[in-house]
């Protein structure tokens, strides 16, 4: 059984890897769970981000963004509290800003998946023929463009490193190595 190098033996990041990784998401409130996770995990390993994802998910409102954009500041000095997840003001803070951001996306777009999937052809996923771990990209041409347009529109901690990841964990771009059982 092949399985792509990077999720290691680790139960969760095997379960992320196989049932998660790759497929391609289309629901807001997911697309926008990961946009908190990978905002988070800026500068941090994803497993480390994969282990704290439910108190995440108790601290920011169950990934509602319409509860998020609606946080106060007593909600961020709750939050630099909170141990069961990345306590940095700034990541926080962007969290609560992405959050409307996010919300203005959805009105001026119908929805954040039509905006973000909008960037692909017929809004179909990318398949990547990779042969080996060593083949994976850390940002794209796309990834790039993305970013630059999120971050035009006010995003912050989306850089073209996390949206690619961004793009991967939402399956906008499938980079499983061939023979990959999750491929």
């Amino acid at each position: 059984m092949i399985r792509c190098a990077w999720c290691g033996a680790d139960p969760l990041y095997v379960r992320y890897h196989d049932e998660e990784w790759g497929k391609p998401v289309y629901d807001d409130q997911t697309l926008f769970e990961f946009l908190i996770l990978e905002s988070a995990q800026a500068g941090l390993s994803w497993i480390t981000i994969l282990r704290k994802r439910e108190n995440y998910r108790k601290a920011f409102a169950n990934f509602d963004a319409q509860k998020v954009a609606d946080f106060t500041q007593d909600d961020v000095e709750r939050l630099l509290q909170d141990r069961g997840i990345i306590r940095n003001r700034l990541k926080i803070k962007a969290a609560i800003s992405n959050a409307k951001l996010f919300l203005k996306i959805q009105e001026e777009f119908g929805s954040f998946s039509d905006y973000i999937w909008g960037f692909l052809p017929d809004k179909k996923p990318v398949i990547n023929k990779l042969r080996n771990q060593h083949e994976l990209q850390a940002r794209t041409a796309l990834s790039d463009l993305i970013s630059k347009d999120m971050k035009k529109r006010g995003f912050k901690f989306f850089g073209s490193t996390i949206c690619y990841a961004h793009m991967q964990a939402t399956g906008m771009v499938n980079d499983h190595i061939e023979g990959c059982i999750a491929r």
